[in-house]
């Protein structure tokens, strides 16, 4: 009994365990059919999209000639010489054909590629170079364009002794004392028409020992120590002439012994120049300093030190060295007296520059608009001032190794740029225009630094240039405000681009309602939308967005609220052209046989008119579409050009014109306006050739007229 009871449990753990079994692979065979019923739903799914895109394409064919069955190749040949005559007809999809004949016409093709670039230059470039709405740049107003700013002569390019840039242009001396002057040397104000590049009768045939340029004018020393300018002189820059020169209380004067004496060439230790302001510094530390006071506001207590190794100049002072290793301030509107540091426990503290000097003495200094550099006797240095990060492009001071020491530092007007005695060269402060961006080369402790406001240059020892970083000009010149035509045309145009199309959309969806509805129904409802189309249409567009748009100016209402009301009134005013046109062609095509077959099939009314008939005047709303678009463009551009578009600084193609409308603008800054006009018209112009030729193409009997 035993035995026959072990037997009975021994079977029934047997079922249960094959019943566990039968489970589990009944549970993943329902899985596996879950996924395969999956797998086929997406695979039927992706064969239908297939078959709708080859049908819309490709079209379909079908060969007149078939007998249905395989043969062999001797069999195929012999079929082929039977059929040889027979032609084979292909039915061509409609849309393919459109394409066809869209193509064969060279003017829209055209067309279509610049289009084509135009989107991809407004909707990329501004991810690659993305703008700083906040971004000025006064020393580069109205920059003419091109990319001279750091074209060295070549005969200065293995001889070089001095290079001095400050804005839009430089002067330079070779070992042989001659003179160069290269860069933008047009003066950028419209009613100035100095050019750096004529030299002063004092200049010509002349050898020179030091040359030093300014913001807007430029000092050479003659080797017979005669003190020379030229460039801008109304606000004292150099002589005793011009409109303020004469006024002491904004101008010191160019002291009598340089203007109308000489000075001995070989005594002099250094010639600098910044914002309408100039010094000469003697070996023997005395001082020769003048010009506009806003370019420096202690310049008459300067004049007075006589112990001077160096001066640099920031936007509003001057600073200078003095041969005991200490620094002098004057007056300044500049304050480095306090400068921010860590205690031994690395917290932040503010002391004095004094006691952060301490007894270490200042070899060397250079300045920014608002920041001073200083290089201390053991190699180390620390910048004072105002030197805080830009919104974007900053480059951040370097750490320099415990056994690298600075031989030679300088500033621009936002960048510091130095060389250490491991031959290593750094560039730190704002990058807006690359001037922090140090070209690859091989330096030495021994080279020699000339920087600029936003540029940089590297030469041997002897002289000879190795490599030069910065700003070198602009493509479409610079804006009154210093800003770059051609990155603000790239900005621009997507704002352009994309007011017109979102205005497109929005007046093409209303028009095809209203005119599907009214064309199909009829009667009544024709009644009533047509008067709402007549009634808008009646609306002055022009006086309306310039009244809307000066109430909102007029409220709180935010830049990208006001960019949307934009696009919303041109949707709402510009829709009813396009929805006459669609009600005539509705009221055409609803007497057709295929709307009656329709009807009598029980389709609804409502999917007749917009999945029946809509396909049928497709062609005229495509080619409205993009005439449209252009229309709204230039449309936004009119508006922003008045002034009641988009505000500035965010620009646009049409408020980029804006402020180009007096006579020496059009006629001597003549790269503000252009560039600008030129980009509109030839989208405005490629988008309706467009337009024009789709309607041709989707016209079957164009090709009969």
């Amino acid at each position: 009994m035993d035995d026959f009871e072990k037997k009975i449990n021994e079977e029934v753990v047997d079922k249960n365990a094959s019943a566990e079994v039968k489970a589990k692979k009944s549970f993943k065979t329902k899985i596996c059919n879950v996924f395969e019923k999956i797998g086929a739903f997406f695979v039927k799914i992706g064969k239908t999209v297939w078959r709708w895109t080859k049908r819309a394409f490709c079209g379909a064919s079908k060969e007149l000639a078939e007998d249905g069955k395989k043969k062999d190749k001797k069999a195929e040949k012999k079929d082929e010489r039977q059929n040889k005559n027979l032609e084979v007809e292909k039915i061509v999809s409609p849309t393919k054909q459109i394409v066809r004949n869209f193509f064969r016409k060279p003017l829209a093709v055209v067309s279509l590629v610049i289009v084509a670039c135009m989107f991809l230059f407004v909707i990329i470039g501004p991810i690659i170079s993305p703008i700083d709405l906040s971004y000025k740049e006064n020393m580069h107003e109205n920059i003419a364009p091109g990319f001279k700013f750091m074209s060295v002569p070549k005969n200065l390019k293995n001889n070089v002794r001095s290079i001095s840039s400050y804005s839009f242009f430089s002067v330079g001396t070779d070992n042989d004392n001659n003179l160069y002057v290269w860069g933008s040397t047009k003066m950028p104000t419209a009613a100035s028409k100095s050019d750096m590049s004529v030299l002063p009768s004092d200049l010509k045939g002349k050898k020179v020992a030091f040359a030093a340029a300014g913001y807007d004018h430029a000092i050479a020393i003659t080797t017979e120590g005669k003190v020379v300018g030229w460039g801008e002189y109304d606000c004292g820059q150099y002589g005793d002439k011009g409109s303020l020169a004469n006024s002491a209380s904004v101008v010191y004067k160019m002291p009598s012994v340089i203007m109308n004496g000489t000075i001995n060439a070989e005594d002099v230790a250094q010639l600098v120049c910044g914002y309408q302001v100039s010094a000469i510094v003697m070996k023997s530390g005395k001082v020769y300093a003048w010009g506009n006071y806003a370019g420096a506001k202690n310049l008459r207590a300067l004049n007075s030190l006589n112990n001077v190794r160096e001066i640099q100049f920031t936007n509003s002072a001057a600073v200078a060295l003095l041969k005991d290793g200490t620094l002098w301030f004057g007056k300044a509107s500049d304050s480095f007296d306090t400068v921010e540091t860590t205690d031994a426990d690395g917290n932040e503290i503010i002391v004095s520059l004094t006691d952060y000097i301490g007894t270490r003495k200042v070899t060397d200094i250079a300045t920014t608009n608002t920041a001073l550099a200083m290089v201390f006797d053991d190699g180390n240095y620390f910048v004072a001032g105002t030197f805080t990060p830009s919104k974007n492009k900053f480059v951040k001071q370097p750490k320099l190794s415990s056994d690298e020491k600075i031989v030679d530092i300088a500033g621009g007007s936002k960048h510091f740029t130095m060389l250490t005695d491991k031959g290593k060269i750094y560039s730190f402060g704002q990058n807006y225009l690359n001037q922090c961006k140090v070209a690859k080369g091989n330096y030495s402790a021994s080279d020699q630094l000339f920087v600029g406001s936003f540029q940089n240059y590297v030469t041997s020892a002897s002289g000879k240039l190795k490599t030069k970083w910065g700003c070198k000009g602009y493509l479409f010149g610079t804006d009154e405000f210093g800003r770059s035509i051609f990155s603000r045309i790239m900005h621009g145009g997507k704002m352009t681009m994309t007011i017109g199309a979102v205005a497109v959309i929005i007046s093409t969806i209303i028009a095809i309602i209203i005119g599907c509805l009214s064309g199909y129904f009829g009667g009544w409802v024709d009644m009533i939308l047509m008067r709402i189309t007549e009634i808008f249409s009646a609306i002055p567009f022009l006086p309306f967005a310039l009244i809307l748009s000066a109430v909102l100016a007029g409220s709180n209402v935010t830049e990208n609220t006001r960019i949307f009301m934009i696009m919303v009134i041109l949707g709402l005013l510009s829709w009813t052209g396009l929805a006459r046109m669609i009600r005539g062609q509705v009221l055409a095509e609803r007497e057709k046989e295929f709307v009656t077959a329709a009807k009598a099939m029980g389709v609804k009314e409502g999917k007749i008119a917009f999945k029946h008939i809509l396909p049928n005047v497709i062609s005229i709303i495509l080619v409205s579409v993009t005439l449209d678009f252009a229309g709204c463009m230039l449309t936004e551009s009119s508006l922003s050009y008045l002034g009641f578009g988009v505000k500035l600084p965010r620009p646009t193609w049409g408020n980029m014109l804006d402020g180009c409308n007096n006579e020496l603008v059009i006629g001597t800054l003549w790269w503000r306006w252009l560039f600008p006009a030129l980009f509109l018209l030839i989208t405005t112009i490629a988008i309706n050739i467009i337009g024009d030729a789709l309607r041709d193409v989707m016209d079957p009997k164009a090709q009969e007229r």
